[in-house]
């Protein structure tokens, strides 16, 4: 039998191995960054196109300029988690921001979107509950999933058909069930199929809890969301998502109907025994937070770009995620050939997301996109230019 440590050492001579081959996303260094959209990575300047900076705020001025005041005033960090040093004023007022932003009347902020997740899944269910899954949710639901102990179902991606077939398999276990989709989901950049999904949660009287990570700040005539989008914010028990893509920050946070949300905090493990976010980002966040409220030409510069980099991709011939989003994933056929592809995209200084399998849908090998509002046509055309010069765009595979 392999011991722990030989295992490990078995680890360290693939990743030596894979590095040899041209694995560099893992040893990418950036060393300077110029703006929200360029940087300096490994000694070459890049144009960064995997960041998921949506609206290309981490270098706005009122974010940077609330981050330093906040932190000249109550320093770099917190120290402890918020049962045991207490809040500070800023993580109530962002509370109450991100409240009113949704209409609700209770929130919750954790020190990581993957830690919302974790702690509202692993407070909300226990042995004996069940949760139903959309298997292309992110892995901080699956793990927040496995830690409850609940009973766990997975339904055919975006497949409202299934889902119904697997609470009315339940009885009356259903009301005991939690439902979980994500808004975008973060690896091929589809929505939910979310009206249709609310309403089997209505017909079962389950409880849906939706990540909306990737689709604050994104969708919605508000940037609220997929819910907002689809209509279906009052049939939504739980939303979860994090301040690390739209908000340009580090957090998570969950917003409920429910007032039960409020005792959940002191049901949360993730959040009793996790150090609560810096002053810094929260006051940033909260800068972050007004402006996607008060400025939707971000937005509307958002799809724009979005938009105009997927339907150029698709005109070389290459197989795209589903649907536009500012997630773009090219399916790029073999892990040998993403790796290549990855780097003479770095070479020509383009940074994407290298992403493989058992991280994708299906086994896919994805070079993923994330657009940003920020980006100028000039640098998205640099993109396509480079991506133009790679060579058999053309794969006869395709999303399943």
């Amino acid at each position: 039998m392999m011991s722990l440590l030989e295992r490990v050492q078995q680890f360290a001579q693939r990743h030596a191995e894979s590095e040899q081959d041209f694995m560099a996303p893992l040893g990418a260094v950036i060393e300077h960054l110029y703006s929200a959209t360029e940087g300096s990575i490994n000694g070459r300047r890049t144009i960064l196109v995997g960041t998921n900076n949506y609206l290309g705020l981490t270098f706005d001025n009122n974010c940077i300029n609330a981050c330093n005041h906040a932190t000249r005033t109550y320093g770099t960090g917190t120290t402890g988690s918020r049962l045991a040093n207490g809040s500070y004023a800023g993580h109530q007022e962002l509370e109450d921001d991100l409240a009113k932003f949704y209409g609700v009347k209770h929130c919750i902020v954790f020190s990581t979107g993957y830690t919302a997740n974790l702690g509202m899944i692993t407070a909300l269910v226990g042995k004996g509950d069940t949760i139903i899954l959309d298997e292309h949710c992110h892995a901080s639901i699956y793990d927040g999933c496995k830690l409850s102990g609940a009973d766990v179902i997975h339904f055919r991606h975006n497949n409202a058909e299934d889902l119904d077939k697997r609470l009315r398999r339940l009885g009356d276990k259903a009301s005991t069930t939690v439902i979980i989709v994500e808004g975008i989901y973060s690896m091929l950049g589809d929505r939910a199929n979310l009206a249709e999904i609310a309403a089997i949660k209505q017909k079962y009287d389950a409880l849906l809890l939706i990540d909306e990570a990737h689709s604050l700040g994104v969708l919605g005539d508000t940037g609220r969301g997929l819910a907002q989008e689809a209509q279906v914010e009052d049939q939504i028990d739980f939303i979860t998502g994090t301040f690390s893509k739209s908000l340009a920050g580090i957090g998570g946070y969950c917003v409920s109907q429910h007032q039960e949300l409020d005792v959940l905090r002191y049901m949360s493990r993730p959040y009793i025994f996790t150090a609560s976010p810096s002053p810094g980002t929260i006051a940033s966040t909260r800068a972050a937070l007004e402006i996607i409220q008060t400025t939707p030409s971000l937005r509307e510069q958002l799809w724009k770009n979005a938009n105009y980099l997927y339907d150029n991709l698709k005109g070389m011939g290459y197989e795209l995620s589903p649907e536009v989003s500012p997630v773009i994933a090219v399916n790029v056929g073999t892990p040998d050939n993403a790796l290549n592809m990855w780097k003479k995209l770095f070479d020509r200084g383009i940074y994407v997301n290298l992403v493989m399998p058992p991280a994708t849908p299906n086994s896919k090998c994805l070079l993923r996109c994330s657009v940003s509002a920020a980006h100028t046509s000039a640098q998205l055309d640099v993109v396509l230019d480079a991506f133009a010069n790679l060579q058999s765009p053309r794969l006869n595979e395709k999303f399943a």
